[in-house]
């Protein structure tokens, strides 16, 4: 299955992603595109996607260019900033984050499907 990125460029855009969350979590993936070690976690998720696009919107957030964005979701999710980090939303909260080259596609799906059960 081939990732589709949907882009996080505003506050409002998070805030859309949190209520969307209710119904079904929902993944942000906060890149910086000046480290190397983000485009080898990005590349990873890509290459690893095993997910219907339609079952995990997978959000994708150029940190550097939207660094309030980042800074918002850090604040409204309690989750501690870093990059590259993806965090996992369900029912409006923070249900997983993980960052640098811990970021894994097999345990992100394990996180993911304890949402489910």
């Amino acid at each position: 299955m081939k990732l589709q990125w949907i882009p996080l460029e505003s506050i409002e855009a998070v805030e859309q992603l949190i209520e969307k969350s209710h119904a079904q979590p929902q993944l942000i993936f906060k890149h910086s595109t000046r480290c190397s070690i983000s485009s080898v976690a990005k590349r990873r998720l890509e290459e690893g996607w095993m997910f219907e696009n339609e079952s995990l919107p997978a959000y994708y957030l150029d940190l550097i260019r939207y660094r309030d964005v980042s800074g918002f979701i850090a604040e409204k999710l309690s989750v501690f900033h870093e990059s590259p980090q993806i965090i996992l939303v369900s029912k409006g909260e923070c249900t997983y984050d993980e960052s640098h080259l811990g970021i894994q596609v097999d345990e992100l799906a394990e996180q993911f499907a304890q949402l489910a059960s």
